[in-house]
């Protein structure tokens, strides 16, 4: 909805199109709460927007001094016009376009990437400065000091967001492309909600990404590459909860219950990834969870090529959180005392140390090498991390069971 109210208000009055947003979540939970939610949620708030946003320009467009003066927006400022093409920037196709055309304007070049990618998530996807900061591994005044930032160059940038030229094209997509993989990512293990998957954020980042691989400007091998990791993870969903929505681990899982049809469609775009120079990041991520998807058994997954994969990550720098994936495949090769020594070769808890999954990954190599005492204290640090009502009942039964 930002995205949209933006174009219409213009890039400098982007605190006004938060608080129309805002205005319209609140008259949502008041009218929903006597006359219960409407059968389509979404639409219901699109409608609440747009007549705000229809009320402001007639009424206060002068207290706000909207510009008018692109062609494409001259309509608006005419009260013969002005609600017809507001009507217009509503049509789904044209969010779409919008929410796309704003990801690009975010990224760019004059911002750094982190500053980029924070934007992107906190004003068009909605997420929280907590829910950003733990996918950045970094503290919340970092994340509202990247905020500030990119909030005062966007105002006073005049130029209206849509897909940059040719030239600027590859940087940004890659800019994109990351934060795509990061809405995943909150929705393939939410930090901040009950549920342990987030079928609305998944759903979000697949149609971006396949937005991007069925545009000519955009069809880049690592666009293929993300879309193929997404569908590969996708496809063990069914089977990564319980009845009780609980998570189940990897080993634990009904492999039967996989989405074989979704791994074929990550075989499919991972041969369009095909890379014709470098390769990403991505490819090899979905790489690994091909390896994964293809072991017809948890003892039959070829750690050995995972671990290679892995290797090859590093090579473009120490990432933390690939480090721990590593020594898990580092214990399955070698056993859990290697994996441990591995683990405390690096000040992971630095970087980690708020994350739950550090500290679970540590109790469970604590716990199969006999330090029951050391396995406790490190699920009690991942129980006090973590701000998932399923995550913290995983954790609970795991401390439970030592």
């Amino acid at each position: 909805m930002v995205a949209v109210l933006v174009q219409i208000f213009g890039n400098a009055h982007l605190n006004l199109a938060e608080d129309v947003v805002q205005e319209a979540l609140i008259s949502a939970l008041e009218t929903w709460k006597y006359k219960g939610m409407p059968d389509n949620p979404k639409a219901w708030l699109y409608r609440a927007a747009k007549n705000k946003a229809i009320d402001i320009l007639r009424k206060e467009k002068r207290v706000h001094a909207f510009d008018f003066s692109d062609p494409e927006r001259q309509l608006l400022d005419s009260g013969y016009t002005m609600k017809n093409t507001v009507e217009r920037y509503w049509e789904t196709d044209k969010i779409q376009d919008d929410f796309l055309g704003m990801m690009y304007a975010c990224c760019h070049p004059k911002l750094s990437e982190a500053n980029q990618m924070t934007f992107i998530l906190k004003t068009l996807c909605g997420f929280s400065t907590k829910e950003i900061a733990r996918a950045f591994l970094t503290t919340e005044e970092t994340i509202s000091k990247r905020l500030f930032r990119s909030k005062s160059y966007f105002r006073k940038s005049e130029k209206a967001p849509k897909i940059p030229s040719a030239k600027n094209l590859g940087q940004r997509t890659h800019t994109v492309l990351q934060t795509i993989y990061l809405i995943y990512n909150e929705g393939y293990q939410s930090t901040h909600h009950k549920v342990a998957i987030r079928k609305d954020l998944i759903g979000q980042a697949l149609y971006l990404c396949k937005t991007l691989i069925d545009h000519p400007k955009t069809q880049l091998p690592e666009a293929y590459a993300l879309m193929a990791l997404m569908c590969f993870h996708t496809a063990r969903f069914p089977a990564r909860t319980d009845a009780q929505g609980h998570p189940v681990l990897l080993q634990d899982q009904d492999r039967s219950l996989w989405d074989r049809e979704m791994i074929e469609m990550g075989r499919h775009f991972i041969h369009r990834s095909a890379p014709k120079g470098e390769v990403s990041h991505f490819n090899i991520e979905a790489a690994i969870a091909h390896e994964h998807c293809i072991a017809a058994t948890y003892e039959a997954t070829n750690w050995k090529n995972i671990r290679v994969l892995y290797d090859a990550l590093l090579q473009n720098g120490y990432d933390p959180i690939l480090f721990l994936n590593r020594a898990v495949v580092i214990m399955e090769i070698e056993g859990p005392e290697k994996a441990l020594v591995e683990l405390q070769s690096k000040d992971l808890g630095k970087d980690l140390g708020k994350y739950p999954l550090y500290h679970i990954i540590l109790g469970d190599l604590y716990q199969k090498t006999g330090q029951t005492q050391q396995a406790r204290a490190s699920f009690e640090l991942a129980l006090n991390h973590s701000q998932s009502e399923s995550e913290k009942l995983f954790i609970q039964k795991k401390n439970a069971n030592l």
